[in-house]
């Protein structure tokens, strides 16, 4: 009997431990994919203000909730969605209570569509707009793995918790360097609030939409959700120096870095014979500036030798301001010719306007591809035109003889003429 019972349980103790082994790696590769996966926040205002009736005929709340409903049942497979509220719980006038007014309605992650619909359902719109922790809390939210980050706020009003200033808040997300895209949408038609929430979503590379419809906010916001399950590529963070000497080694791939007003940045990449590098830079304007400015790319040797440059200059109608280079290193002789190092110098001209916060920089990002070279690397190098110069040869050739011609004919009408 004793026996019995011990064989017994060494059975279960077996099946228990071979259940644990299987369902322990599954679990791993369900991590790995979860880590891959793209993540949406959907944040969305529901201070009292959301209760007034002027989407279709309904209140702002009804028609964000059927909006929701839509996108939900629309939402890819692929997607890790959740969704977080600001101003839905504290109803009182403490300012100081109403500011921490921010929660997680549904966790991001796999979606369940019944019970996300479900806990949308329960919202009344309520108290404060606090939409500065509540981006901070969203970032939280999306922290971890490597797919696309993207916050959707959608919003009716001006954040209502000043000194934290969303902008601003806005700013120190895009600084810290994970990707992560905030996109931006409006019901009312404010200038206050077009200001603001403009400024959110351009501090992170994002969009803002002015929506006055339900159909429309339904379609923006499935636009935004298919967007981040679009594959895309993730800048690396990288913190150039100030000199050449200290500065980072990169290889192919796109970086972000941040450049305070005026400052320059220092980059190496290496460039084997044979091979030619190809670098952009863009630096936008997240804040106000003075019109005017400008920014320069230059490649130099390491001993300080320009070797050359792009730059471009803008005049304040434009946010952002982007230019590149092509440097080919020509083949070499020799079997085992070293690599040269290249330094890229990423020079901006911006002021910033009066009152306006210096910090963090400007956001940079910065493309870099070396790829093999061209079979004469001089052609590149022959101000861009390569083998245009036979057709640029053979147009200056053309318009010579058409012009000869012109004025012979020209001379013999007006002798003609005389004669006449």
């Amino acid at each position: 009997m004793i026996r019995t019972q011990r064989l017994a349980a060494g059975i279960c103790a077996l099946l228990a431990a071979l259940t644990a082994g299987i369902a322990f790696p599954a679990g791993a590769v369900a991590d790995e994919t979860t880590a891959d996966a793209p993540k949406v926040d959907l944040v969305l205002d529901v201070s009292g203000s959301m209760r007034a009736n002027d989407m279709d005929g309904t209140s702002r709340m009804a028609a964000a909730k059927q909006a929701f409903n839509e996108v939900l049942d629309a939402t890819p497979e692929e997607v890790r969605l959740g969704i977080r509220t600001l101003g839905a719980n504290y109803p009182g006038d403490d300012r100081k209570t109403g500011c921490k007014d921010t929660a997680q309605l549904y966790p991001v992650g796999p979606l369940d569509r019944t019970e996300a619909k479900t806990a949308v359902a329960t919202l009344t719109p309520t108290g404060w707009t606090p939409i500065g922790p509540a981006l901070l809390k969203a970032a939280d939210d999306l922290d971890g793995g490597t797919g696309s980050k993207r916050i959707v706020l959608i919003s009716d009003g001006e954040d209502t918790c000043a000194p934290l200033d969303p902008c601003e808040v806005a700013r120190e997300i895009a600084a810290k360097g994970i990707g992560l895209t905030i996109d931006t949408l409006g019901l009312v038609p404010s200038t206050k609030l077009r200001r603001q929430l403009s400024c959110i979503a351009e501090a992170t590379g994002g969009t803002y939409t002015s929506v006055e419809h339900t159909d429309e906010l339904t379609d923006k916001v499935n636009q935004l959700v298919d967007r981040a399950a679009d594959p895309v590529v993730t800048p690396v963070a990288t913190e150039g120096a100030a000199s050449c000497t200290e500065a980072p080694a990169l290889k192919s791939g796109l970086y972000t870095d941040r450049e305070e007003f005026g400052q320059e940045r220092w980059y190496r990449v290496d460039v084997n014979p044979g091979q030619e590098l190809r670098a952009s830079v863009s630096v936008a304007a997240d804040r106000a500036v003075n019109p005017d400015y400008g920014v320069l790319l230059r490649a130099v040797t390491v001993h300080a030798r320009e070797i050359v440059r792009g730059e471009a200059a803008g005049n304040g109608r434009t946010d952002v301001i982007s230019t590149g280079l092509r440097y080919p290193k020509a083949e070499s002789d020799e079997d085992a010719a070293p690599a040269e190092t290249v330094c890229l110098q990423v020079t901006n001209s911006f002021s910033a306007a009066s009152g306006v916060k210096t910090t963090p920089g400007l956001p940079l990002e910065l493309t870099v591809d070396v790829v093999d070279g061209p079979s004469q690397a001089s052609d590149v190098a022959s101000f861009g035109l390569g083998r245009g110069w036979w057709l640029l040869g053979a147009l200056i050739l053309a318009g010579f003889l058409a012009g000869v011609l012109w004025g012979w004919l020209s001379r013999w009408r007006v002798a003609v003429w005389r004669t006449n």
